[in-house]
């Protein structure tokens, strides 16, 4: 299945129906007066996030999505059948962007969020609504409201607890494949990875998702290379998994490429939690891993681990080292979503 993350649809709710200009004529019933009924209201546009999808392709085969109009009234005081509401299924943390695709319009972040994104229109009023004292056949009906048309962005970013990150060729997809069941696509040149890949691992009885994006180079935040179009797959991540090629000649230049990167890119991604590895260390001898770790200390990175992901070699210990902040996040999310305060949680209590 192709991966798309970004995509354009129309959507157009129904229009309601229009009322009845009508009359009751029966045998042997004299005076039978007005009998118009109402149109139907219009069906409804929703979307909704749903499980078992992770790209938006099927937009990308069907653009064009409209709701059923309502049906008109009909004599005898006959209400018009409503249309039916039409049903978008998103996958989970789909961001919903009006056309100017700046403004956020809802973002569906947890399984079984929807919302109503063009609301039908109402159906007329038939002439039995307009008969008085004074007009006692009236001969007028409300015509139904019109749908609505938008033209909407779908925005998927995809929902991992680590996201990956490094310059190409720094070994993320390595990583990925030796830890899950993930199979991306692992080759010797630069930009393997097209498109971000999912793996769920487990370290000490706990499984987090981890995702792997393309890899990043200098100058990415303006569009260079694959730029940064994928960056915003990691921004609901936990903690972030900074790969550094061991292996290369210009190590603290990658490093500080990454480092600069995040920071061009914003949303809150130089700020969040990370942990850097030096990766490739099969390739390195003891005096070279003590060496160039001390290098990577010394141009700022904190707490840097040694691994590598093609032996396997401290592979673990890197996860147990993400296994905190990923708790650590879900705890507080389950706060938030049972309305949690932290003064009730520890007890405490003040006048």
């Amino acid at each position: 299945m192709k991966f798309l993350d970004l995509c354009k649809v129309y959507v157009r709710s129904g229009a309601g129906g229009n009322g009845a200009i009508s009359f009751r004529r029966e045998k042997f019933i004299e005076y039978g007066g007005p009998d118009g009924g109402d149109g139907g209201r219009g069906g409804d546009v929703w979307i909704e996030a749903v499980d078992g999808l992770n790209t938006l392709i099927d937009f990308r085969y069907q653009q064009h999505w409209f709701a059923k109009s309502g049906q008109g009234g009909m004599g005898r005081n006959r209400t018009g059948k409503d249309g039916d509401d039409i049903l978008l299924r998103v996958p989970v943390g789909t961001e919903i962007l009006d056309e100017d695709q700046e403004t956020v319009l809802a973002d569906l972040d947890t399984l079984g969020d929807r919302i109503c994104i063009a609301k039908g229109g109402n159906g007329g009023w038939g002439n039995l609504h307009f008969k008085s004292a004074t007009n006692q056949a009236p001969r007028r009906a409300n015509p139904g409201q019109p749908g609505v048309e938008r033209t909407l962005w779908l925005r998927l970013k995809l929902i991992a607890d680590v996201g990956l990150v490094g310059l190409p060729n720094a070994g993320k997809s390595t990583f990925l494949a030796a830890t899950s069941n993930a199979r991306p696509k692992i080759a010797d040149y630069p930009f393997t990875t097209l498109h971000p890949n999912l793996g769920v691992v487990a370290v000490d009885g706990t499984e987090f998702v981890v995702a792997d994006i393309p890899g990043l180079i200098e100058g990415a935040s303006e569009g260079r290379g694959l730029g940064d179009i994928f960056l915003g797959h990691i921004e609901r991540s936990a903690i972030l998994l900074h790969l550094v090629d061991g292996t290369s000649g210009t190590l603290i230049e990658d490093w500080n490429t990454i480092i600069a990167e995040l920071e061009a890119y914003g949303a809150g991604l130089a700020d969040k939690p990370r942990v850097t590895v030096l990766n490739k260390i099969d390739a390195l001898d003891e005096e070279e891993r003590a060496f160039l770790k001390d290098e990577l200390e010394a141009a700022g990175a904190q707490g840097v681990m040694l691994m590598s992901g093609a032996t396997g070699e401290h592979v673990t210990d890197v996860l147990r080292a993400l296994r905190p902040a990923v708790e650590a996040r879900r705890e507080a999310d389950r706060r938030a979503r049972d309305g949690v305060e932290e003064d009730e949680e520890d007890g405490s209590w003040q006048p």
